[in-house]
């Protein structure tokens, strides 16, 4: 199952925490590492086109299908879109509104957000393959949803509540077309938010009963039982969830006396918390028995069982994006970003290339260790380092 990351607009209501964001200009060696032998694998790009406009990017992927969002003829609007790999046909998703975008596809369905109107709210959709349809799966009352990802016929996001001060993680069942409200840990009248979710645990953060305004815990939810587990804090006041896969959670949170940030991995079959430390306090990832994250300069992974920790190599502030089995991929900033894969088992670190231009970045990954993401077109003069960028999927090759 593909972890998603939450878009901001809903988080940054419930007061996540503000981190340092690395910027292409600061530079860093290469760690620990380097990106070892050349591989045995080797990635070829594919331009996906745009719908018309100038730019599109990638955002998901699963099968035969990859989505995004692209400009339109005139770029004054963006569609979501989906591509079929096996035809090379993009067709558009159209919109609730004025305008949409594609978060994540599983099966027969897409979701995604659509603006209802020009500045108007937005709302989160489920867009059925077969039958050409985009539905809009509406809100907790409020006037706006967002949509962290797709489990089987289970989406799950944010909304707003009446009123629209409070919002809470939210559920929609695609057979059924109905939108269960998860409630937070303070209650009716506390905040939560969605950010993954993994056959049926839906994990995200929320408000906590009897603390400051400001805390906030990383939470699961059993869809099965509709239970809310408190993941707790490494002993600060502060912590959230970003990812799940099987039974294993990660996120970030505050240490004693709020001191400072780390990750941390809960084991929702044991209640066991373990503390991944400063290395990985941001973006953190899971898949099996690795997670991963950055210190904000330089990425690493966490083996869960025997507890080491593994530099990524990287050459720039490097980032981590996405995890599916024992590869993952990300981002490395440095006087120029692109994209890279990276196997776990073999700790090698496989580049990706662009379009023609400099950049490339990478946002998803299958099992088989097709990437998705965008990349730079070649420049139109001698003083620009990249074209416009088009949704790009990168495929593995051997020998």
């Amino acid at each position: 199952m593909k972890v998603k990351r939450l878009p901001a607009f809903l988080l940054a209501s419930l007061g996540a925490l503000a981190l340092l964001a690395p910027t292409a200009g600061q530079a860093l060696a290469a760690g620990s590492g380097t990106a070892g032998p050349p591989p045995s694998v080797w990635y070829s790009a594919d331009d996906l086109g745009t719908l018309g406009g100038t730019t599109s990017s990638a955002s998901a992927l699963d099968g035969d299908t990859v989505v995004g969002t692209s400009q339109l003829a005139g770029d004054a609007t963006r569609h979501a879109f989906a591509y079929q790999l096996h035809s090379h046909t993009m067709t558009d998703l159209g919109t609730l509104g004025t305008s949409s975008q594609a978060v994540d596809v599983q099966g027969a369905y897409v979701v995604g957000t659509s603006a209802l109107s020009d500045g108007g709210p937005v709302h989160a959709f489920a867009y059925s393959l077969p039958k050409h349809r985009m539905a809009d799966i509406g809100t907790l009352g409020g006037s706006s949803a967002d949509v962290a990802g797709i489990s089987g016929r289970t989406v799950v996001g944010s909304s707003s509540l009446p009123g629209d001060t409070v919002a809470h993680a939210y559920a929609y069942d695609l057979n059924t077309r109905t939108m269960t409200d998860l409630g937070s840990l303070a209650g009716p009248a506390g905040s939560s938010s969605a950010t993954a979710i993994s056959g049926s645990i839906v994990v995200g953060t929320s408000t906590v009963p009897g603390a400051p305004g400001a805390a906030r815990h990383g939470y699961a939810y059993d869809l099965t039982t509709r239970t809310m587990t408190d993941l707790g804090t490494l002993g600060g006041t502060y912590s959230t969830a970003h990812a799940v896969s099987g039974h294993t959670v990660v996120g970030q949170s505050r240490t004693a006396g709020d001191s400072d940030v780390h990750g941390y991995a809960y084991d929702l079959g044991t209640g066991i918390r373990t503390d991944l430390g400063p290395d990985l306090k941001i973006g953190q990832i899971v898949g099996g028995r690795t997670a991963a994250g950055s210190d904000s300069l330089v990425a690493f992974t966490f083996d869960l069982v025997t507890h080491t920790i593994v530099t990524i190599p990287g050459r720039g502030v490097t980032e981590v994006n996405a995890m599916t089995g024992n590869l993952l991929v990300g981002n490395i900033f440095a006087v120029n970003s692109f994209a890279y894969i990276y196997d776990v088992r073999t700790a090698v670190r496989t580049d990706l290339p662009s379009l023609g231009g400099l950049n490339s970045h990478a946002v998803q990954l299958n099992r088989a260790g097709v990437v998705v993401g965008s990349a730079a077109l070649p420049p139109p003069d001698s003083h620009t380092a990249n074209g416009p960028y088009h949704a790009t999927v990168w495929r593995p090759h051997t020998g």
